[in-house]
């Protein structure tokens, strides 16, 4: 039997490993601190055990036909992949795809390895959203290469309540800080729409969610250039709108204007000490309190125009809670990647370097298992209100 290698226990892994261990998954879960692994499956019965993390004991206990799952900090991901390689096993993150990733397809294609990323969250869930949308479109009536397309996906991992703050830290803010200072490129009013800040951008979004319509503060992240194909997109059609974004609690920006100010300001080594101080500041003002619920909302929404007239028009809405059991967060993202551990195991997965799957059904399998396991998903038809 296959040995799932699951390595890194923090709070986003938990769920997805205890979900693999308790389907019967063969799993040794490594993580430096040897007793926050032994707390993360604490009360299981199964097939389990846990290491120390050392890069090269991992690699000693590595085979042929194994899966390794990274949820180690980035930068680890092509170092585990290419051991993946050498060793003949298969490799998941919930990561993006960086391009150290990518220059591994070409050798991971030759072994019929599989590499899989870009199955958590944000990115992941939202991934298998925009699949299920775009094929919706593509078989409806109301699809037309004469159309003018919108596509909009923003994901928010928030506070059950707001603060004066809107927002509370789950863990440490120096990633989120770090994130505002990070250019994007998106496309707006049919062109390419650059912005080297976020709060350059933030624009108002009515989310249609099942408990009612909510007003949220958006703004665009990273390049979601890429993503146009990923899709599906054509080149040749309308695009007049194609953004992936932060969603936030409104009245995010104005709460923020402080922190936006000084983070403008800070550059080299001694902006990055700041920043690591901001960081502490925040994490003691704004922190989760214990037993306090967090919330996560995803939108996924896909318009369609033709003359002026909105002929298509569907939103694809989540909005999760934390429960006794663990944060809305860390289920949203580990469950996603047990079930593309669960698919490499069963030899479902393509070889190579790869997302959240893009076939619709496929797709909307993985979905209707997140429903049945308790989250409140909907496809809602704007149109039809």
């Amino acid at each position: 039997m296959a040995q799932v290698h699951w390595l890194g226990a923090g709070l986003s892994a938990v769920p997805g490993i205890r979900r693999l261990i308790e389907n019967g998954s063969k799993l040794t879960l490594w993580n430096r601190t040897v007793e926050k692994a032994e707390a993360a499956v604490k009360g299981l019965s199964g097939d389990y055990d846990v290491k120390a993390f050392d890069l090269e004991a991992f690699e000693g206990a590595l085979a042929a036909g194994d899966v390794a799952v990274s949820m180690l900090p980035a930068d680890f991901h092509p170092k585990i992949a290419k051991i993946c390689l050498d060793k003949g096993a298969h490799f998941v993150s919930s990561s993006y795809i960086s391009p150290e990733m990518k220059d591994l397809d070409k050798a991971a294609k030759e072994k019929g390895l599989s590499l899989v990323n870009e199955v958590g969250l944000d990115p992941g869930i939202d991934h298998l959203m925009a699949h299920v949308l775009m094929d919706d479109y593509k078989n409806s009536a109301a699809f037309s290469d004469k159309n003018a397309v919108h596509f909009r996906s923003y994901c928010g991992g928030l506070s059950e309540v707001p603060n004066d703050f809107k927002y509370k830290f789950s863990w440490s803010p120096l990633g989120v800080l770090k994130a505002l200072r990070s250019p994007s490129r998106s496309v707006r009013d049919g062109g390419e729409y650059k912005v080297s800040r976020p709060w350059d951008a933030v624009e108002e979004f009515n989310a249609p969610l099942p408990k009612g319509s909510e007003v949220f503060e958006v703004y665009p992240n990273r390049d979601s250039y890429p993503y146009l194909e990923e899709y599906g997109f054509e080149d040749h059609w309308d695009v007049q709108q194609f953004v992936r974004g932060t969603l936030r609690y409104g009245g995010w920006s104005e709460a923020w204007d402080h922190i936006f100010k000084e983070v403008e300001t800070l550059e080299g080594a001694d902006g990055d000490k700041r920043l690591q101080e901001i960081s502490e500041e925040l994490w003691s003002k704004h922190a989760v309190e214990e037993g306090e619920a967090d919330r996560v909302v995803l939108c996924v929404d896909l318009r369609a125009e033709n003359e002026g007239d909105v002929v298509y028009d569907k939103t694809y809405v989540m909005d999760a809670y934390g429960d006794a059991n663990s944060t809305a967060m860390a289920r949203l993202v580990s469950v996603p990647v047990s079930y593309a551990v669960e698919e490499v195991l069963a030899g479902n997965m393509e070889a190579g370097v790869s997302a959240a799957p893009s076939e619709r059904s496929k797709a909307e399998s993985w979905l209707k298992k997140l429903e049945d396991a308790g989250e409140s998903m909907h496809l809602v038809d704007n149109l039809a209100k």
